[in-house]
């Protein structure tokens, strides 16, 4: 309905409506989360978590209502009418973008469970939104060089312990857990630096998969596998909010989960690591030719925004 407006005052508009929408909501996402922090009883968990994930849920929904009003973008989407709400999943996507974040959202939002994503520790401290995150127990995962890991091997369990207290509270209510395998957002220089076997992607890390599906594999109903491609080229957050996203492709599918994977030790059993990986890395071959087909494709005309 905006479309007509100029980039720019597209943009503030659309920043503005965010900013609006983000601090109304995380107003009442904290007042009800100082109750389960006070009363810490997994009876309380029970009963707050749920109106969380809602509260969750409506500013993902008015994200979406702002998207419609100021993007002009299209959508060519596969794959997400054959999801259901109920369950546990495990989801894995490429990423390019912060805006991977938000088409994600946008998309799945109403149909699989709350997406919780596993965030860098630093990012606690983005205002408001880092409480948010901290009071929908987001796991924050610290980073460490691998001169530090190999010169304190116990630096790795603090990750494997965050890992596994939030998979506990995740385990209380329907939840799908959101991993990025790459680890890092896709740029031509990284690409190069790891001397990445695939064209579209970077090189993806089997650990945290693995972490997740050791705590709570049994609860994940399937594999959600989405590839998002930018035809246009991947944006940047403020070119997105400007409308120079001129179209978002993205292909979903669910795949089973093999129940050794969510029984093996990764760090301690070199076959059951190597299995893991070859099946990580055949599912990032055929995401990369998607990918590349994807791309190939002409522009797609103008399509219907997905509910």
């Amino acid at each position: 309905m905006l479309g007509f407006l100029p980039p720019f005052l597209r943009g503030v508009v659309a920043l503005l409506l965010l900013v609006i929408n983000t601090l109304f909501w995380c107003a009442l996402l904290l007042a009800l989360s100082l109750v389960k922090l006070v009363l810490p009883f997994k009876v309380v968990r029970l009963r707050i978590d749920p109106a969380l994930n809602t509260i969750a849920t409506c500013w993902i929904a008015c994200n979406s209502g702002w998207m419609r009003l100021t993007q002009r973008t299209r959508w060519d989407v596969q794959g997400v009418d054959e999801l259901r709400y109920q369950g546990w999943y495990l989801v894995n996507c490429n990423h390019q973008s912060w805006v991977d974040i938000f088409v994600l959202q946008h998309l799945l939002n109403r149909r699989i469970p709350l997406l919780k994503f596993f965030l860098k520790q630093q990012l606690i401290w983005v205002p408001v939104i880092g409480l948010a995150w901290w009071a929908l127990d987001f796991p924050f995962m610290r980073r460490h060089s691998a001169a530090a890991l190999h010169k304190h091997p116990e630096l790795r369990q603090q990750d494997r312990e965050t890992t596994r207290r939030a998979c506990e509270k995740f385990a209380l209510v329907p939840t799908s857990v959101m991993n990025f395998a790459e680890g890092t957002r896709f740029t031509p220089a990284k690409h190069q630096a790891q001397g990445s076997p695939y064209r579209h992607l970077l090189k993806p890390k089997a650990g945290a998969l693995a972490l997740a599906l050791n705590a709570m594999g049994e609860k994940f109903h399937s594999l959600v596998d989405v590839t998002i491609v930018y035809p246009g080229g991947a944006p940047s957050f403020w070119g997105f909010l400007c409308g120079r996203t001129p179209q978002v492709t993205v292909r979903v599918q669910r795949l089973p989960i093999a129940p050794e994977f969510c029984t093996g030790d990764y760090d301690q059993d070199p076959a059951f690591r190597a299995r893991l990986q070859d099946w990580l890395a055949r599912l990032w071959s055929d995401k990369d030719r998607q990918i590349e087909a994807l791309l190939a494709r002409p522009a797609a005309g103008a399509a219907g925004r997905p509910v």
